[in-house]
């Protein structure tokens, strides 16, 4: 499982705001920046993150924001040259941050050369915005129910699943591997679990643990 992440969001609105709660739910320490102040009001009522007024592109707010300490830069305003701009200033001022941008359309993997990753939220939702700032071992796709998870695991290489057929690992109860590595084929109990390579799983939350225990380690 990945630990916890020092994270910087810029941008309070509903993406920004819906993603630095699903952080702080999961033990993440998340500080928000935001120009607006009737939203800055807002979020410092909800008492999920730290806010700080101000331009996020401005290199000062951004150090006040503790970019020194920082984890990771999630730039998520409506606006795609604003986002870009905010990382490649977080970029300049801590060379090893991870960042993130939000754009306007699905179609923007050519972003990636100057983010470390780009997220369509429109398209998928504040979680895998979420997904996306924590890293991309484990992906959780969406919630089929209020209690069952579909995630994207990658095998870590010495991991107790690592290079095992489906039918030699002992999966708990609640957890189902749904496809193989190249997610066109339902997985079968001949399926090998190759390192590096990723899995849809289903799982229910009190079995997640253990099921990561498996493909990580």
């Amino acid at each position: 499982m990945t630990g916890s992440r020092d994270v910087i969001i810029a941008g309070g609105g509903r993406v920004g705001f819906e993603t630095a709660a699903l952080l702080a739910d999961h033990g993440h320490d998340v500080t928000i920046i935001e120009r607006d102040e009737r939203i800055v009001d807002e979020i410092a009522d909800e008492w999920v993150a730290t806010v700080i007024e101000g331009d996020a592109t401005d290199p000062g707010i951004i150090e006040q924001a503790g970019i020194e300490r920082a984890d990771v830069i999630a730039a998520l305003t409506g606006e795609t040259g604003l986002n870009l701009g905010v990382c490649l200033a977080a970029s300049e001022l801590s060379p090893e941050i991870r960042t993130v941008a939000r754009i306007e359309r699905a179609t923007g993997q050519e972003y990636t050369r100057f983010v470390d990753a780009v997220v369509f939220p429109e398209h998928a939702g504040a979680r895998v915005a979420a997904d996306e700032i924590i890293g991309r071992d484990m992906q959780t796709l969406a919630d089929v129910t209020s209690t069952l998870d579909i995630m994207l695991v990658r095998v870590t290489e010495g991991a107790p699943a690592a290079g095992k057929q489906l039918s030699k690992v002992r999966f708990p109860a609640g957890a189902l591997v749904v496809s193989d590595d190249d997610g066109n084929r339902v997985a079968r109990s001949d399926t090998t679990l190759t390192a590096g390579r990723r899995y849809v799983i289903a799982v229910e939350p009190e079995v997640a643990d253990e099921v990561m225990n498996l493909m990580q380690g």
